[in-house]
Protein backbone atom coordinates (compact mmCIF):
# COMPACT_ATOMS: atom_id res chain seq x y z
CA UNK A 1 0.00 0.00 0.00
CA UNK A 2 1.00 3.21 -1.08
CA UNK A 3 0.13 5.75 1.75
CA UNK A 4 0.24 8.96 -0.22
CA UNK A 5 -2.17 7.16 -2.79
CA UNK A 6 -4.51 6.71 0.34
CA UNK A 7 -4.24 10.56 1.32
CA UNK A 8 -4.95 11.39 -2.21
CA UNK A 9 -7.76 9.73 -2.37
CA UNK A 10 -9.37 10.92 1.01
CA UNK A 11 -8.42 14.83 -0.62
CA UNK A 12 -10.47 13.93 -3.73
CA UNK A 13 -13.05 12.98 -1.43
CA UNK A 14 -12.99 16.35 0.01
CA UNK A 15 -12.78 18.55 -2.80
CA UNK A 16 -16.63 19.91 -3.57
CA UNK A 17 -15.11 20.41 -7.20
CA UNK A 18 -12.11 18.75 -9.27
CA UNK A 19 -14.09 19.52 -12.56
CA UNK A 20 -13.77 16.87 -15.13
CA UNK A 21 -10.82 14.11 -14.22
CA UNK A 22 -8.47 11.50 -16.01
CA UNK A 23 -6.46 8.61 -14.46
CA UNK A 24 -4.20 5.99 -16.00
CA UNK A 25 -2.48 3.65 -14.52
CA UNK A 26 -2.40 -0.43 -13.74
CA UNK A 27 -4.83 -2.55 -12.27
CA UNK A 28 -4.15 -4.90 -8.77
CA UNK A 29 -3.82 -8.19 -11.48
CA UNK A 30 -0.78 -6.19 -13.42
CA UNK A 31 -2.67 -7.81 -16.87
CA UNK A 32 -4.05 -4.04 -17.84
CA UNK A 33 -3.66 -0.52 -18.29
CA UNK A 34 -6.91 1.10 -16.89
CA UNK A 35 -8.14 4.63 -18.11
CA UNK A 36 -10.40 6.37 -15.77
CA UNK A 37 -12.21 9.62 -17.35
CA UNK A 38 -14.86 11.35 -15.14
CA UNK A 39 -17.24 14.82 -15.72
CA UNK A 40 -19.10 17.11 -13.13
CA UNK A 41 -21.39 20.13 -13.87
CA UNK A 42 -22.40 23.25 -11.62
CA UNK A 43 -24.64 24.36 -13.80
CA UNK A 44 -28.18 22.50 -15.61
CA UNK A 45 -25.82 22.44 -19.27
CA UNK A 46 -23.28 20.73 -17.60
CA UNK A 47 -25.03 18.28 -15.82
CA UNK A 48 -27.30 17.31 -18.90
CA UNK A 49 -25.09 14.94 -20.14
CA UNK A 50 -24.17 11.20 -20.06
CA UNK A 51 -21.36 8.88 -21.54
CA UNK A 52 -22.27 6.46 -24.52
CA UNK A 53 -19.90 4.01 -25.87
CA UNK A 54 -19.21 1.88 -28.92
CA UNK A 55 -16.71 -1.01 -28.75
CA UNK A 56 -13.56 1.54 -27.19
CA UNK A 57 -14.91 4.58 -28.29
CA UNK A 58 -17.01 6.80 -25.46
CA UNK A 59 -18.39 10.51 -26.06
CA UNK A 60 -20.76 12.53 -24.24
CA UNK A 61 -24.24 13.01 -25.39
CA UNK A 62 -27.36 15.09 -23.72
CA UNK A 63 -29.19 13.40 -21.36
CA UNK A 64 -32.39 15.54 -22.80
CA UNK A 65 -31.78 17.05 -26.41
CA UNK A 66 -34.47 19.65 -25.21
CA UNK A 67 -32.73 20.96 -22.72
CA UNK A 68 -29.14 21.64 -25.06
CA UNK A 69 -27.90 25.42 -24.41
CA UNK A 70 -24.38 25.62 -25.39
CA UNK A 71 -22.99 22.07 -26.33
CA UNK A 72 -20.06 23.36 -27.85
CA UNK A 73 -17.66 22.78 -24.97
CA UNK A 74 -19.68 19.69 -23.55
CA UNK A 75 -20.48 17.30 -26.47
CA UNK A 76 -17.06 15.41 -27.50
CA UNK A 77 -15.63 12.25 -28.08
CA UNK A 78 -14.29 11.24 -24.82
CA UNK A 79 -11.99 7.84 -25.43
CA UNK A 80 -10.83 6.84 -28.78
CA UNK A 81 -8.71 4.08 -29.97
CA UNK A 82 -6.38 3.49 -33.13
CA UNK A 83 -3.84 0.01 -32.80
CA UNK A 84 -2.00 -0.40 -29.55
CA UNK A 85 -3.00 3.88 -28.93
CA UNK A 86 -5.27 5.16 -26.29
CA UNK A 87 -6.61 8.08 -25.93
CA UNK A 88 -8.63 10.02 -23.35
CA UNK A 89 -9.11 13.86 -22.87
CA UNK A 90 -11.47 16.53 -21.65
CA UNK A 91 -12.73 17.60 -25.05
CA UNK A 92 -12.13 18.19 -28.54
CA UNK A 93 -8.88 16.95 -28.53
CA UNK A 94 -9.43 13.45 -28.63
CA UNK A 95 -9.70 14.32 -32.26
CA UNK A 96 -7.28 16.14 -32.58
CA UNK A 97 -4.63 13.66 -30.92
CA UNK A 98 -6.19 11.03 -33.00
CA UNK A 99 -6.18 12.36 -36.50
CA UNK A 100 -2.43 13.56 -35.69
CA UNK A 101 -1.50 9.86 -34.57
CA UNK A 102 -2.71 8.93 -37.91
CA UNK A 103 -0.56 11.27 -39.89
CA UNK A 104 2.68 9.80 -37.26
CA UNK A 105 2.85 12.65 -35.27
CA UNK A 106 2.95 12.37 -31.26
CA UNK A 107 0.16 13.77 -28.82
CA UNK A 108 2.60 16.89 -27.49
CA UNK A 109 2.92 18.18 -31.39
CA UNK A 110 -0.83 17.45 -32.03
CA UNK A 111 -1.54 19.66 -29.05
CA UNK A 112 0.80 22.59 -29.87
CA UNK A 113 -1.85 23.20 -31.97
CA UNK A 114 -4.46 24.13 -29.13
CA UNK A 115 -4.99 26.28 -26.26
CA UNK A 116 -7.13 26.03 -23.29
CA UNK A 117 -10.87 26.15 -23.71
CA UNK A 118 -12.34 29.96 -24.10
CA UNK A 119 -15.08 29.83 -21.17
CA UNK A 120 -13.86 32.62 -19.49
CA UNK A 121 -12.94 33.65 -16.98
CA UNK A 122 -12.46 29.91 -16.15
CA UNK A 123 -10.68 29.17 -18.97
CA UNK A 124 -10.88 25.83 -17.94
CA UNK A 125 -7.66 23.27 -18.56
CA UNK A 126 -7.53 20.75 -21.52
CA UNK A 127 -6.35 17.38 -19.95
CA UNK A 128 -5.32 14.52 -22.51
CA UNK A 129 -3.83 11.30 -21.74
CA UNK A 130 -2.70 8.51 -24.72
CA UNK A 131 -1.17 4.84 -23.16
CA UNK A 132 0.80 3.13 -25.98
CA UNK A 133 1.47 -0.59 -26.50
CA UNK A 134 3.37 -0.47 -29.77
CA UNK A 135 6.94 -0.14 -28.42
CA UNK A 136 6.27 -3.62 -26.68
CA UNK A 137 5.88 -1.94 -23.23
CA UNK A 138 3.15 0.29 -21.81
CA UNK A 139 3.86 3.87 -21.78
CA UNK A 140 1.82 6.89 -20.93
CA UNK A 141 1.89 10.43 -21.19
CA UNK A 142 -0.88 13.22 -19.74
CA UNK A 143 -1.07 16.37 -20.64
CA UNK A 144 -2.06 19.84 -19.36
CA UNK A 145 -3.10 22.97 -21.13
CA UNK A 146 -3.67 25.85 -19.01
CA UNK A 147 -4.26 29.47 -19.04
CA UNK A 148 -0.61 31.28 -18.01
CA UNK A 149 -0.75 33.12 -14.64
CA UNK A 150 1.19 36.39 -16.10
CA UNK A 151 -1.47 36.64 -19.53
CA UNK A 152 -3.56 35.45 -22.17
CA UNK A 153 -0.57 32.64 -23.30
CA UNK A 154 -0.76 29.36 -23.19
CA UNK A 155 1.26 26.97 -20.17
CA UNK A 156 1.78 23.33 -21.67
CA UNK A 157 2.75 20.18 -19.13
CA UNK A 158 3.36 17.30 -20.49
CA UNK A 159 4.39 13.61 -18.03
CA UNK A 160 5.89 10.77 -19.36
CA UNK A 161 4.70 7.92 -17.14
CA UNK A 162 6.90 4.37 -17.78
CA UNK A 163 6.82 2.73 -14.45
CA UNK A 164 3.57 1.52 -13.04
CA UNK A 165 3.02 -0.15 -10.07
CA UNK A 166 -0.43 -3.14 -9.62
CA UNK A 167 -3.64 -1.46 -8.17
CA UNK A 168 -2.29 2.21 -8.84
CA UNK A 169 -2.62 5.65 -11.39
CA UNK A 170 -2.15 8.93 -12.17
CA UNK A 171 -4.60 11.57 -11.67
CA UNK A 172 -4.64 15.13 -13.12
CA UNK A 173 -8.15 16.85 -13.24
CA UNK A 174 -9.04 20.51 -14.47
CA UNK A 175 -9.31 22.33 -11.51
CA UNK A 176 -8.00 22.42 -7.56
CA UNK A 177 -11.28 22.89 -6.10
CA UNK A 178 -14.56 25.22 -5.99
CA UNK A 179 -14.05 29.07 -6.97
CA UNK A 180 -15.21 32.30 -9.07
CA UNK A 181 -13.56 31.88 -11.11
CA UNK A 182 -12.29 28.27 -10.85
CA UNK A 183 -8.56 27.88 -9.93
CA UNK A 184 -6.80 25.99 -12.52
CA UNK A 185 -5.09 22.14 -11.43
CA UNK A 186 -1.36 22.73 -10.03
CA UNK A 187 1.34 20.66 -9.48
CA UNK A 188 1.93 17.08 -10.97
CA UNK A 189 -0.01 14.26 -11.55
CA UNK A 190 -1.00 12.38 -8.54
CA UNK A 191 -1.02 8.75 -7.44
CA UNK A 192 -4.45 7.49 -6.74
CA UNK A 193 -5.43 3.75 -5.80
CA UNK A 194 -7.24 1.53 -8.24
CA UNK A 195 -9.02 -1.19 -6.36
CA UNK A 196 -10.57 -4.47 -7.90
CA UNK A 197 -11.78 -5.25 -10.98
CA UNK A 198 -13.27 -3.02 -13.43
CA UNK A 199 -16.24 -2.48 -11.48
CA UNK A 200 -14.30 -2.01 -8.20
CA UNK A 201 -12.19 0.32 -9.88
CA UNK A 202 -15.74 2.27 -11.11
CA UNK A 203 -16.80 1.85 -8.02
CA UNK A 204 -14.64 3.27 -5.34
CA UNK A 205 -13.81 6.44 -7.83
CA UNK A 206 -17.21 7.01 -8.09
CA UNK A 207 -18.12 7.50 -4.21
CA UNK A 208 -15.28 9.90 -4.30
CA UNK A 209 -16.86 11.93 -6.32
CA UNK A 210 -19.13 15.10 -4.43
CA UNK A 211 -22.59 13.49 -5.23
CA UNK A 212 -23.98 16.60 -5.88
CA UNK A 213 -21.76 17.60 -9.16
CA UNK A 214 -20.69 14.16 -10.30
CA UNK A 215 -22.27 13.64 -13.45
CA UNK A 216 -20.59 10.20 -15.55
CA UNK A 217 -17.46 8.13 -15.28
CA UNK A 218 -16.15 5.73 -17.71
CA UNK A 219 -13.13 3.21 -16.77
CA UNK A 220 -11.36 1.15 -19.71
CA UNK A 221 -9.10 -1.81 -19.36
CA UNK A 222 -6.60 -2.49 -21.87
CA UNK A 223 -5.46 -6.25 -22.06
CA UNK A 224 -1.74 -5.56 -21.92
CA UNK A 225 -1.43 -9.11 -23.90
CA UNK A 226 -3.57 -8.55 -26.49
CA UNK A 227 -4.56 -4.75 -26.44
CA UNK A 228 -8.13 -5.58 -26.12
CA UNK A 229 -10.19 -3.22 -24.21
CA UNK A 230 -13.21 -3.09 -21.96
CA UNK A 231 -15.58 -0.09 -20.42
CA UNK A 232 -17.93 0.12 -17.43
CA UNK A 233 -19.69 3.92 -17.51
CA UNK A 234 -21.36 5.06 -14.76
CA UNK A 235 -24.06 7.49 -15.54
CA UNK A 236 -25.72 9.85 -12.94
CA UNK A 237 -28.98 10.56 -14.83
CA UNK A 238 -30.57 8.81 -16.84
CA UNK A 239 -31.17 9.88 -21.02
CA UNK A 240 -34.70 11.10 -21.95
CA UNK A 241 -36.29 8.93 -24.37
CA UNK A 242 -38.06 11.68 -27.69
CA UNK A 243 -40.86 12.01 -27.21
CA UNK A 244 -43.14 9.32 -29.15
CA UNK A 245 -40.56 6.65 -28.08
CA UNK A 246 -42.64 3.26 -27.20
CA UNK A 247 -39.32 1.59 -26.03
CA UNK A 248 -39.36 -1.92 -27.62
Amino acid sequence: MIPEAEGNLRALRDNPYPGRGIIVGMDESGGALVQVYWIMGRSANSRNRVFESEGGHVWTAAADASKVKDPSLIIYNAMRELKGLYVVTNGDQTDTIVQAALAGASMSQALNTRRYEPDAPNFTPRISAVCSLRDGVPVSELSILKKSALGAGCDRQTFRIEQFAKGYGHCITTYAGDGDPLPSFRGEPYILPLTGDIGGVARSIWAVLNPANRVSLAVKFIDLGNGASRLHIVNQYAKAQPPGHTGA
